[in-house]
């Protein structure tokens, strides 16, 4: 199983920007999609953005033009840059990893969007 570490969500104003990073440690595959969903109070878990090992990426509609997938296969690191964020993007975010036979979350962190 892959230890996913989130580091970087907090309390922003509307308008406002802010970078995750989580960091996956363990038996790390060489392919893998690593990626961000969030879950708000009362709804469910969805998908913020993902990217693969080869960098191809997917976004949700509700960030695409606001938010940035990327990573650094090195460091098993992958981040999300969020800009222009909205009261609406308040939520928990949970970093993921999939791969063969994987499907691994981290602790998760709050990003709060102030009005």
């Amino acid at each position: 199983q892959a230890r996913l570490v989130e580091s970087g969500g907090g309390l922003v104003q509307s308008g406002g920007s802010l970078r995750l990073s989580c960091t996956a440690s363990g038996i790390i595959s060489r392919a893998n999609v690593m990626g961000w969903y969030r879950q708000a109070p009362g709804k469910q878990r969805e998908l913020v953005a993902a990217i693969s090992t080869g960098g191809s990426t997917n976004y949700a509609e509700s960030v695409k033009g606001r938010f940035a997938i990327s990573r650094d296969n090195a460091k098993n690191t992958v981040y999300l840059q969020m800009n222009s964020l909205k009261p609406e993007d308040t939520a928990v975010y949970y970093c993921n990893y999939k791969a063969v036979l994987h499907d691994d979350w981290g602790q998760g962190t709050q990003v709060t969007v102030s009005p």
